[in-house]
C-alpha cells in the first residue's frame, strides 16, 4: 500500500511538472487587469515629475481603494487623434480592461479638421471595443483662436460620441485647471502638481464606479 501511494505521488509530481512546462507562470497566473491611460502630453505628464502625472496618482488611488489594477501610462507629448489611431493596435497588447481615451487637445490647438478628429476617435473606440475594453472618454476644449464655430463643433464631438456609443464621459479633462495660474505651467494649459491632483480626482470620480462594477471582470458595455 505504501509503495502504491508513493507511485501515485510520483505520478502527480510528474503531471504537475508537465503542466508547468506546457503552461508557464504568466499563463497559469494571469497578470493584473490594466487601465490604459491613452493620451497626449496631458497624460504623459509634461513638465512634472513622473509621480506627479495623473496616471501615477491614479495608480495610488486604485491601490488605496483595494483594486488590483495596474495603470499603464500611454501618453505621448504632442500626439493627435491621428497619432492615436496609429498607436492603438500596438497598445492593445496590454489587453486593457479600461481605456481612458484623452486625445484631441492637440487637434484643437492646431485647428485640425473636426470631422477627421471625430473619425479618428470613432476608430479608436471601435478597436477598444473589439478588444473587450471599456472606455472612459475625456472631453477637450478648443482655444478661441479659430473662432466660435470651430470651438462649438470641436467640443460637441466628445459628448456626441459618448452618447452615440454609450461611453462613460468626463466632459472636460482640465475642468478647474486650464487657465488657472496656480494650477498650470506658464502656458496656462499643462498642469503643475496641484493641477494634476485635480485632474486625478476628476478621472477617479468616473473610473472608480467602473472598477467597482467590474470587480476585475471584462466586458463590452460601460
Amino acid at each position: 500500500m505504501l509503495l502504491l501511494n508513493f507511485k501515485h505521488i510520483s505520478l502527480l509530481f510528474l503531471l504537475l511538472g508537465a503542466l508547468c512546462v506546457l503552461f508557464p507562470a504568466p499563463v497559469l497566473a494571469k497578470e493584473k487587469a490594466v487601465v490604459l491611460a491613452f493620451g497626449d502630453s496631458l497624460t504623459a505628464g509634461y513638465g512634472v515629475k513622473e509621480e506627479e502625472s495623473y496616471p501615477s496618482r491614479l495608480q495610488v488611488k486604485i491601490a488605496s481603494a483595494g483594486f488590483p489594477h495596474k495603470v499603464v501610462n500611454a501618453g505621448v507629448n504632442g500626439d493627435t487623434t491621428a497619432g492615436g489611431v496609429r498607436r492603438i493596435d500596438w497598445l492593445m497588447k496590454y489587453e486593457p480592461e479600461v481605456v481612458i481615451l484623452a486625445l484631441g487637445a492637440n487637434d484643437g490647438l492646431r485647428g485640425l479638421s473636426v470631422d477627421e478628429m471625430r473619425r479618428n476617435l470613432e476608430t479608436m473606440i471601435r478597436i477598444c471595443r473589439e478588444h473587450n475594453a471599456r472606455i472612459l472618454l475625456a472631453g477637450m476644449k478648443a482655444l478661441p483662436n479659430y473662432g466660435e464655430d470651430y470651438m462649438r463643433k470641436f467640443e460637441t464631438v466628445f459628448s456626441e460620441l459618448a452618447k452615440k456609443h454609450g461611453l462613460i464621459f468626463l466632459p472636460f479633462l482640465l475642468e478647474g485647471v486650464a487657465g488657472v495660474r496656480e494650477h498650470t505651467q506658464p502656458d496656462g494649459l499643462h498642469p503643475v502638481a496641484s493641477g494634476y491632483s485635480i485632474v486625478t480626482d476628476l478621472v477617479w470620480q468616473k473610473l472608480q464606479p467602473m472598477l467597482a462594477a467590474s470587480r476585475g471582470g471584462r466586458g463590452n458595455s460601460p
